[in-house]
């Protein structure tokens, strides 16, 4: 049985998601998790897909888009990622509040409808999260970054994304002052500076789910 289009977009969307921001290889053990399915169902669909030519993967290996699977998953990203960026600035949603509603959007609107909200938008480069935009053709911009739980103590940079896998923590994150484009300084293993302000501790968790320059 042939698995859905939207089924097959998830599956290229977690992918590219799990190699976009470090460099650890996906595997299907990884995918599982990722996916919060059997390893037997990931087996299975990772041979669809091969055989559609939209991942390559061999056996007990990690698996990897090819060109075509890269450009069909950047394509949903980018959906996902205009319409999150439209929720915010036209309809006043926050930034902890936009995943859920653009993942149903996103197998919804027209390639039309789309176009228009990216004009409007002024063609932005990053969602509310600060995660690239794609271009039409797949291609993204993005500057060198280390992970913060990763800097060195004294480092300084801007913060370029903020994971938004945890609503719960994209809210205290933003009640400590840290958003996309704040100045942060690490100054301790969970502790930072922002903006040059009094040092700050972070939330459990936070240094593991923000991005900064490098």
């Amino acid at each position: 049985m042939p698995a859905s289009p939207s089924t097959v977009d998830d599956y290229l969307k977690t992918i590219y998601h799990h190699t976009e921001w470090q460099t650890q290889p996906v595997t299907p053990s990884i995918l599982a998790s990722e996916l919060g399915l059997a390893p037997s169902s990931i087996t299975e669909m990772v041979k669809k897909l091969a055989a559609q030519g939209l991942v390559s993967h061999r056996p007990y290996g990690p698996i990897s888009l090819t060109d075509a699977g890269t450009l069909r998953a950047t394509s949903v990203i980018r959906r996902h990622r205009l319409i999150e960026t439209w929720l915010v600035r036209e309809f006043g949603y926050a930034w902890d509040e936009v995943h859920d509603e653009a993942e149903v959007l996103e197998h919804t609107i027209s390639d039309r409808l789309l176009a228009g909200i990216d004009e409007r938008l002024g063609h932005p480069r990053f969602d509310p999260h600060g995660d690239a935009i794609p271009a039409p053709d797949g291609t993204v911009e993005r500057e060198p970054f280390v992970l913060l739980a990763e800097a060195a103590l004294g480092h300084t940079g801007r913060v370029l994304r903020v994971s938004d896998r945890d609503p719960s923590l994209l809210r205290a994150l933003e009640e400590a002052g840290i958003d996309v484009g704040r100045t942060v300084t690490a100054t301790g293993r969970d502790a930072v500076q922002v903006d040059g302000g009094p040092t700050i501790e972070l939330p459990a968790a936070a240094a593991s789910a923000v991005w900064i320059s490098a």
